[in-house]
């Protein structure tokens, strides 16, 4: 049976109540999602699931642990979604101002260390912001990192989810306001079972490569 490391990493989106005792424990996000149909579709291949994600973390604090919660592993398939943090501690109280030229460095950072320390499979999703008024003010901000973000996928990642345009055509039909989020920022259930089946289908070439 052949064995395949699926390591999920990123921020409180991939994080999502996971008990951070048991690393195997994918929480109620979309990894929970995305492991569950990749296991259905794939039953006579051993996978084992891994979640890193930690809630708050900005792409530096991501670098920062990165050998511990990731390359340490050596997972066939890493996914990243970090960055919406970054721009969101901007603003309130405690404003952490991380410039784009930052989130840039520290994020080809992350893929670089990557690419030299693993065999790994990279992929990238996009940060989005979804529809609630609260969270308007970060959409300029976030304009600005989403081409540096695929930037860098089109030179680091094996598969890239523009997550940000998938959400957009999505609330064109989607049943109610808030139907995926609750605050415009982490998911809810529907949110979250709608981004763990866009991660499966768009992983799913690369499984296939590793099983065969």
């Amino acid at each position: 049976m052949k064995n395949i490391k699926i390591l999920f990493q990123g921020d409180s989106i991939t994080d999502w109540g996971r008990d951070r005792r048991n690393y195997h424990n994918m929480g109620n996000g979309y990894p929970k999602y995305a492991s569950q149909i990749i296991s259905e579709t794939h039953p006579d291949v051993n996978f084992e699931f891994i979640n890193f994600g930690i809630s708050g973390n900005r792409t530096c604090q991501l670098f920062d642990r990165l050998y511990n919660d990731g390359i340490a592993f050596q997972p066939d398939v890493i996914s990243i979604l970090i960055g919406i943090n970054d721009i969101w501690h901007r603003y309130g109280s405690e404003r952490i101002e991380t410039t784009d030229k930052q989130i840039a460095t520290n994020y080809r950072a992350i893929l670089e260390r990557l690419k030299a320390q693993t065999n790994a499979k990279i992929v990238m999703i996009a940060p989005y912001v979804l529809d609630d008024e609260t969270k308007d003010h970060l959409r300029p901000d976030l304009a600005r990192i989403l081409p540096i973000i695929e930037e860098l996928a089109g030179e680091f990642a094996d598969v890239y989810i523009p997550l940000n345009k998938i959400f957009e055509e999505a609330l064109r039909t989607q049943p109610a306001p808030m139907y995926y989020s609750d605050d415009g920022v982490h998911p809810n259930d529907n949110g979250a079972r709608f981004i763990g089946k866009i991660y499966a289908e768009a992983v799913e070439p690369i499984i296939k490569e590793l099983i065969y």
